[in-house]
C-alpha cells in the first residue's frame, strides 16, 4: 500500500502499524469509555449529573427540577449508575444520590454554569 510519505515517516517513527496496535488500549478500557458515552448521550442523563455536580440529592429533588415521571426518572438513573457515574444510598425513607468518582471525573464535560 502506497503512504503519503508524512505518514509513512511517522508512522514508522512509532512502531509501524504493529506499534499503532500497542497503543490501543485494553478491550474493557473500551467498553468502560462506550458505556460513560451511551450514559452521557442523553439530555436528561446530562441534567441529573449537572444537579448532582452541584450536591447530592434525592430523587425527589430531581423529579421537582426536572418535572418528569417517576419511572422515567428511575430508568435514566439506572444508565447512570450502571455506567459507574451516580451512586444512591438509603438515608431514611430517602436514596440520596451523588456523583461518583467516574461522575467526577467528567464533571468538566457537563453543561451548566461554572462558578
Amino acid at each position: 500500500m502506497e503512504l503519503p510519505a508524512e505518514i509513512e515517516s511517522s508512522l514508522c517513527e512509532c512502531g509501524g502499524i504493529t506499534g499503532l496496535i500497542g497503543r490501543l488500549p485494553p478491550e474493557e478500557v473500551v467498553e468502560e469509555a462506550v458505556s460513560t458515552f451511551r450514559a452521557l448521550a442523553d439530555p436528561l442523563r446530562l441534567k441529573i449529573l449537572t444537579l448532582l455536580a452541584v450536591q447530592p440529592l434525592c430523587v425527589c429533588v430531581i423529579r421537582a427540577v426536572l418535572g418528569i415521571a417517576d419511572s422515567r426518572l428511575s430508568y435514566h438513573l439506572s444508565i447512570l449508575k450502571n455506567a459507574g457515574l451516580i451512586a444512591g444510598e438509603q438515608s431514611g425513607n430517602w436514596i440520596i444520590y451523588r456523583l461518583t468518582e467516574g461522575g467526577e471525573r467528567v464533571r468538566g464535560l457537563l453543561p451548566g454554569k461554572k462558578e
